[in-house]
Order: structure tokens, then C-alpha cells, then sequence
């Protein structure tokens, strides 16, 4: 085996026309479409659209899709209640990632064609940010919120969460954070719940394990590590002492480098915009002063770039929210991406199943 291969590293494992990462630029495109162009033109619901149907919709498309995923939301019934209190002290990835299994358990096992796949896909994009929501407000001794089917995505779970009309430049926000992280190509968590679907499994199980996958810091996670590593930090002015000390001492700094991007993550842009404009809005520049002074002397020292979860970090924190519900809004925005996925995987589907290298003792007899 080729070590520079390991993890699959270099190794094309399938095609796909859902998304791309342009060499060249490090530009991402969904569908042939630059992110950055989606962020400032589309909102969420358009980009879900885009992701599983090939093409952006058109008015009378988005306003059926609409409604269909807003009657899709769940009612938080007896079972669903007594779930979310069993799972208060979860951690909220742990809690996401039941809930969406339960959910998946509700409905027909088998899917047998792109449009039952679909309907599935739907039910999970709008059950997520009932359960996140919930989650959040249970933990923190508050009654669930029920979902408003006259709100759109991102406005109704800012108001399931905080009780309260958001504002429609936190709503903005929101939106654009989804979009950003609503797809990625053959990264692990896609990756895994295209394994799953290979295997004629459901759509409930692929998403399922995909959040498994997910959780860890190494992917999802990071964003969470990120505002963890800022506050260990406290303020700008220990910023460039700190990361320095954590290069020398040779630790894995969250927040910087990807795999797929020879330059900049060409999300971080218009997560950076997103961060700034936030940092005005609630007259606190601390957090985005730190990252600017990270950014510069990563830069300088090895000449590494940030990657999206670093100007993330800062945006979710600086809206209220607890750090470790970070990476279930990714869950909420990569539904899109993982059902995208797993319905192309169904469309032209073979079973997932590679080769290993052994490199174990060699046939022995029991003594």
C-alpha cells in the first residue's frame, strides 16, 4: 500500500455533480455555483433546493418547498418530550444524533426510489432544528418553543431557541452560516453516509452515522475547539504569545489548513463578513481582533491559512449560543449535503466496500 494513501488520502473513490473545490482558486462551487455567489444572492431554502434537485428553484418552486418542509416540522408530542428530558445532560451532538435515529425509526424502514428518499430527507432537514432547539432550551432549564410554519428556516429556529421575533440581520447571518457548511464533497461524515446508503440502507441511518462521524473535533467538532481555544486565550493581546508557544510545542491548532484546499478555504470570506458584521452589531470587536491577530501570525510563521470554523467560532458565540452547540448547527445546514449524497448514491448505486493490507502475524496454529 501506498502510504501517502492512507486515510484515502489522493485516492477518487466515485463521481459526483454535487459539489466541488476548484485546484486552482480553492473556489467551492455547489452544482457549478460559487459559494460566495449563493451566500449573497440565495437564501438556505434555495441552496437545500439547488443541492437536491440540480438546479435553483424557481418562485413557485421555492414556495412549494418551502411548505412542504414547513409542514414537515414536528410537534413535540409525549414520546418526543420524555426523549428530550432523558437526553438533557447529553452532550448536544449525543442528543441530535438519538433524536434523528428515533425520527428515522418512526417512518417506513426501506426507501426504494429517489423520491421516497427525498420525502425522508425532508422530514430530517425540518425535524433538526426542532430537536437542537428544544435541546438547547431543556438544558438550560427553559420549555421547548414549537416551530412557527410561517417563519422560514433559519428565522424559526432563532426564535425557537430565544423565545423571541430575531432581528433580520441575526436572521441573515444564520442563513448565510448554513449555506457555508451545507456541503463539502467526499469529506468523513458525507463519506460515511454514502457507505451507509451503498448498502441499501435508509436514509435515517445514513444521517444517522454521518453525525457519528461528525462529532469528532478532527471534522465538526472544530468549530467548538476554536471558541475553546479563544477564551483560553482571554484577549487579543495574548494572542500571538499563545498560538507561538502551540507551534513550538507542535499541537494541533484548530481553526487553520485543509485537506482539499492548496490555498485559502474560499468559504472563510463570507464567514469572516459574517463575524465582522456581527462584532458590530453586539459592540463587541474582542473575539475578532484576537482572530485577526491569529490569522496573521499563522500566516506568517507557516504560511497556513484559516479554514471556515475559525471565523465560525466567533460568529455562533457572539449570537449566545452555549460552545458545544456548535457543531449541531452544522448537523442542521449538512442534512442538505448528506441527503444530496445519499440520494446520488441511490441513483447509480454499488455497495462501498474496500480492500485492506494486511500487516498482522502470519498463519499461526493455536498452542
Amino acid at each position: 500500500m501506498d502510504k501517502n494513501s492512507k486515510g484515502l488520502a489522493g485516492i477518487t473513490v466515485d463521481e459526483t455533480k454535487i459539489s466541488k473545490v476548484i485546484p486552482e482558486t480553492s473556489e467551492l462551487l455547489y452544482r457549478g455555483y460559487p459559494v460566495a455567489e449563493l451566500v449573497e444572492k440565495c437564501s438556505f431554502e434555495e441552496v437545500v433546493y439547488l443541492l437536491w434537485e440540480g438546479e435553483l428553484p424557481s418562485s413557485s418552486q421555492l414556495k412549494d418547498f418551502q411548505k412542504h418542509e414547513r409542514k414537515k416540522r414536528p410537534y413535540l408530542d409525549k414520546e418526543l418530550n420524555f426523549l428530550l428530558k432523558s437526553l438533557r445532560e447529553a452532550h448536544p451532538m449525543d442528543a441530535i444524533r438519538t433524536l434523528i435515529s428515533y425520527w428515522g425509526a418512526k417512518g417506513y424502514v426501506w426507501d426504494q426510489n429517489t423520491e421516497e428518499r427525498k420525502q425522508k430527507a425532508i422530514r430530517f432537514l425540518a425535524a433538526a432544528p426542532v430537536f437542537v432547539s428544544a435541546h438547547y432550551r431543556l438544558r438550560n432549564k427553559l420549555q421547548p418553543i414549537p416551530p412557527d410554519n410561517n417563519l422560514s428556516y433559519s428565522e424559526n429556529f432563532l426564535k425557537m431557541c430565544f423565545n423571541e421575533e430575531p432581528s433580520k440581520d441575526m436572521v441573515e447571518i444564520f442563513d448565510k452560516t448554513m449555506i457555508l457548511y451545507a456541503e463539502h464533497g467526499f469529506n468523513a461524515s458525507t463519506f460515511s453516509a454514502r457507505v451507509i446508503a451503498s448498502t441499501t440502507s435508509d436514509v435515517g441511518s445514513a444521517i444517522t452515522g454521518a453525525i457519528g462521524a461528525l462529532k469528532g473535533p478532527l471534522h465538526g467538532g472544530a468549530n467548538e475547539r476554536v471558541m475553546e481555544m479563544m477564551k483560553e486565550i482571554k484577549k487579543p493581546s495574548r494572542a500571538e504569545a499563545y498560538l507561538l508557544k502551540a507551534l513550538k510545542k507542535k499541537e494541533k491548532v484548530m481553526g487553520f489548513g485543509h485537506r482539499v484546499y492548496r490555498d485559502q478555504d474560499s468559504r472563510v470570506p463570507s464567514m469572516e463578513k459574517c463575524a465582522h458584521k456581527l462584532s458590530e452589531i453586539k459592540s463587541n470587536t474582542m473575539w475578532m481582533e484576537m482572530y485577526d491577530i491569529l490569522v496573521s501570525t499563522m500566516k506568517r510563521e507557516k504560511n497556513i491559512c484559516p479554514n471556515v470554523d475559525l471565523p465560525a467560532g466567533p460568529v455562533y458565540y457572539l449570537m449566545g449560543f452555549d460552545i458545544d452547540m456548535f457543531t449541531p448547527f452544522f448537523v442542521m445546514s449538512r442534512i442538505a449535503g448528506w441527503s444530496a449524497h445519499i440520494i446520488e448514491q441511490g441513483e447509480n448505486n454499488r455497495i462501498i466496500r474496500p480492500l485492506s493490507e494486511y500487516v498482522g502475524h502470519t498463519k499461526r496454529s493455536v498452542p
